[in-house]
């Protein structure tokens, strides 16, 4: 979904530096996969091809924030349990 964004904080020896990988169309959502000591974020396609990817060193990343589009209920999706709230971002 366009508005789906990530948020990285890598320490650079000495500073800290800010990534952020953003959905650029309609359609498009980010994906995040760990493995042998590497973050990915891939933006992909709604078929799942990808688009971009930004790789981090693991024991490096500081931080990593997931934006979501929006809190509306998608086709697919199943509504919260009873007695149980999604979580909504109080900025």
């Amino acid at each position: 979904m366009k508005g789906d964004r990530v948020e990285i904080v890598v320490d650079a020896g000495g500073e800290v530096r800010t990534y952020e990988l953003t959905a650029t169309r309609a359609g498009r959502r980010v994906e995040i996969s760990t493995g042998r000591g590497v973050i990915e974020v891939t933006e992909v396609t709604r078929t799942g091809t990808p688009v971009r990817t930004a790789r981090f060193m693991a024991n490096r990343v500081l931080a990593l924030v997931e934006h979501p589009a929006s809190d509306r209920l998608v086709a697919g999706d199943e509504a919260p349990a009873p007695g149980r709230q999604r979580l909504r971002s109080s900025a």
